[in-house]
């Protein structure tokens, strides 16, 4: 099965939205208010890009569920390794700057939830963690339904979710509803199973009726429809700031069916095999931002803090350690079992 490089190459557009989106204030300036709503299609991308992947995946094996249980168990141990880091990591920043270590310790291990742990992936610094949980329920979800031949069912039983989901989000202007939504049910399940519908070849013979040239047009409406949309709901009808909109569908939909017509655009490009280790960049990135703003409050620079060129330089240098950081570590973990397979 070829590699779609086109998947890769938006990708690095997407874990670079991510390291903005985290990087930059975004109220300070209509400038940055803009870039953040605009960056807002990264992670119901990434979503996309797994369901279409686990799809095709599913449709070329001859034991789906073996897998599909390779697959959770993969991204479980990621999830599993990964919150154990940053449980340390948040351990030793609170060793160095607790005033009473045990009280205080024991104030953060009391602090995590069950719920928080095995379903919101939320709880420590790592707060960018939440994306693998959802995955994984939503590729369970998915499995499920997908056996039962229901998948069509569950992407508008999904869809329905993802749009109540708003009220948890940008929409509450009109309605505060009184769950969490960034989730699995909420938004996770619907692009994850959009994306598992992209990997079937009818849909894929249908979507090559859209021109380049016009699915770049849609692609640049519906960019412009998500900025347009953040505005007048957070900035005109002062409701809270969202992740995700009514455009991100579509947004999210055009440029994926963008990507499977031009399977080969970035080929050969630095910037396409970044993308390729997007996920390992939006795992790590977060404790070099943490890093990174401690070194500048122990400069005693926090004046600069907000400087843009300083933005600038830091987000460019999170991609960068944050890519090279998890390269290494896969270089070393290749190592280790090759050593492990020749002892």
């Amino acid at each position: 099965m070829e590699r779609n490089n086109a998947i890769d190459f938006i990708k690095f557009f997407a874990i670079l939205s991510v390291v903005v989106i985290h990087v930059f204030p975004r109220d300070s300036q209509i400038g940055l208010f803009i870039l953040d709503n605009f960056s807002r299609f990264a992670v119901p991308f990434f979503f996309t890009a797994s369901g279409y992947l686990f799809g095709q995946k599913m449709i070329h094996k001859r034991d789906s569920f073996v897998y599909f249980k390779r697959y959770i168990i993969k991204i479980l141990k990621l999830y599993l390794c990964w919150l154990f880091f940053y449980v340390m990591y948040d351990v030793l920043i609170l060793y160095k700057a607790a005033a009473d270590v045990p009280k205080e310790f024991a104030q953060y291990i009391n602090h995590f939830s069950f719920l928080d742990l095995i379903y919101y992936g939320t709880g420590t610094s790592g707060y960018q963690l939440w994306f693998l949980t959802a995955l994984i329920w939503s590729v369970i979800i998915l499995f499920g339904f997908s056996k039962l031949k229901k998948a069509r069912l569950l992407l508008t039983i999904s869809l329905i979710f993802n749009l109540l989901g708003l009220f948890g989000q940008s929409y509450s202007v009109f309605y505060d509803f009184p769950l969490s939504t960034r989730d699995a049910l909420f938004i996770g399940l619907f692009y994850t199973t959009l994306g598992f519908f992209f990997a079937d070849d009818k849909f894929l013979k249908k979507s090559r009726a859209i021109t380049a040239k016009i699915n770049l047009s849609l692609i640049f409406i519906f960019f412009t429809i998500q900025v347009v949309e953040g505005y007048l709901l957070e900035k005109i009808l002062s409701g809270s700031h969202g992740e995700y909109f009514i455009s991100t569908i579509f947004l999210t939909a055009f440029l994926f069916i963008f990507a499977l017509n031009n399977q080969t655009l970035g080929k050969d490009l630095f910037i396409t095999k970044v993308g390729g280790r997007a996920l390992g960049i939006y795992i790590v990135h977060v404790v070099f931002i943490d890093i990174f703003d401690l070194i500048i409050s122990a400069l005693r620079m926090d004046h600069i803090a907000d400087n843009l060129f300083l933005k600038l330089f830091e987000t460019l240098l999170i991609i960068t350690m944050s890519y090279i950081s998890y390269d290494l570590l896969q270089y070393f973990k290749r190592r280790l079992s090759e050593w492990v397979k020749i002892s």
